[in-house]
């Protein structure tokens, strides 16, 4: 039994979706993030600095899996790992995609992510007496050179990875739908703003969204 560890208001959403594009039947452990506690701790709460999930990431982050004694951390390289498990068209069908699909991960987590969580804390997340608008045009503006690579790899095919919908399309959809308040960057990425859409109007998706946003805040 593969287990996910992990609230679905955090990255484990991009583990979540997978597994359910995959029909993969798994168990949830609902593992806070620590710093979204206010107060005292509720009985039977686990966070991520609780001992019993640092025993699984001493790293103290979500998400992480179990799979049938296999522990695994970083949500990208755990939607790689659990797509060439499985296979079916949303795994790398050769050595060649397996390197893109891999490439592709890199580049959200380093040429995207930095940027989309700087939109999303400083134009939605933080109360308004916390954002910095100075940060967030910053990200805005380091963003579009990435937005117009991917603009540019979308005008060649209907999705990140040819022409069929694979893990890349998750991982990529999960790390940038966090600059969807930047409304200019979108406008300016047509193609990017349908793919967009496009996979997140599949039902596995939102039915993982009806759950995170089920999910208490």
């Amino acid at each position: 039994m593969l287990t996910i560890y992990g609230v679905y208001r955090s990255r484990a959403t991009r583990n979540i979706w997978l597994a359910m594009e995959l029909g993969i039947p798994f168990k949830h452990v609902p593992v806070m993030q620590l710093y979204r506690i206010k107060g005292p701790i509720p009985a039977g709460t686990i966070h991520t600095k609780s001992p019993e999930f640092l025993a699984v990431n001493p790293n103290g982050h979500i998400p992480s899996i179990d799979d049938d004694g296999f522990v695994l951390h970083e949500s990208l390289a755990i939607n790689l790992y659990l797509a060439k498990k499985h296979g079916g068209p949303l795994a790398p069908a050769n050595v060649q995609e397996d390197g893109l699909a891999a490439m592709w991960a890199l580049w959200a987590a380093t040429e995207l992510e930095p940027h989309t969580i700087a939109i999303l804390y400083n134009m939605v997340a933080k109360p308004p007496e916390e954002r910095d608008a100075k940060a967030a045009a910053a990200a805005i503006e380091a963003l579009r050179a990435p937005f117009a690579v991917l603009e540019a790899n979308l005008a060649k095919s209907s999705h990140i990875m040819g022409d069929r919908f694979t893990v890349c399309d998750i991982n990529v959809a999960e790390v940038i739908r966090y600059a969807l308040p930047a409304k200019e960057l979108w406008e300016a990425a047509p193609k990017v703003s349908a793919w967009l859409k496009a996979c997140q109007s599949r039902p596995a998706y939102q039915d993982m969204m009806a759950k995170r946003n089920a999910e208490p805040e």
